[in-house]
């Protein structure tokens, strides 16, 4: 099994392109190369491979990295399935993990994170908790998501180092993290994984 995230940017034209474009491309690296395991297309969407059980890791990360530029967003639909053809490029291969992440995001609406396997009861709940959480993952500030972003990215690192690396005091971190439901956040990663192990 495998998971493909397909994406694009909500409001990309309100915002610099490069800015973004470098910062995503800076995210999507840390799991593989281009254009076997990630490509960027059309200008603002993008697909993804990932190990199942770091596929929502992978979608806070790329949500954290889009928010810290003010005014743009991210759509993000995770497919949970296999791969049965694998080319030089991503946005070439195939199989029901495509499908699922295809099919996932255009039933996307207002949701701009949601799940699609060939499990129901596994979607059902994994997207009731998703929906949950996007309450306060959609109004993230920049500031809370810088901080997220860098939490995420150093999880050895401990509140008063990751303010040391981004040159804030230890409140500033704790008050963002507490605003941007870090520890739900992660809670739900956790509980994300273990979900995965029963497939």
């Amino acid at each position: 099994m495998t998971s493909i995230i397909t994406g694009d940017i909500i409001n990309s034209r309100k915002s610099e392109p490069k800015k973004w474009l470098d910062a995503l491309k800076n995210t999507l690296i840390k799991f593989g190369d281009e254009p076997k395991i990630w490509e960027v297309f059309r200008g603002d969407s993008f697909q993804l491979e990932v190990k199942p059980e770091d596929a929502l890791y992978a979608c806070v990360l790329i949500k954290a990295t889009i928010k810290e530029f003010k005014n743009i967003d991210v759509r993000l639909a995770i497919g949970l399935g296999e791969k049965t053809y694998n080319s030089e490029k991503i946005t070439e291969s195939n199989g029901s993990a495509f499908v699922n992440s295809g099919e996932c995001f255009e039933s996307m609406k207002k949701n701009t994170l949601s799940i699609k396997s060939n499990f129901e009861d596994f979607d059902i709940k994994l997207n009731i908790m998703l929906e949950l959480a996007q309450l306060t993952m959609n109004s993230w500030t920049s500031t809370s998501s810088s901080i997220i972003k860098k939490s995420l990215e150093n999880p050895e690192l401990n509140q008063k180092q990751i303010a040391k690396l981004l040159s804030k005091s230890q409140s500033n971190i704790s008050e963002g993290l507490k605003r941007g439901g870090f520890d739900e956040i992660s809670k739900l990663l956790n509980y994300y994984k273990t979900q995965i192990q029963t497939l």
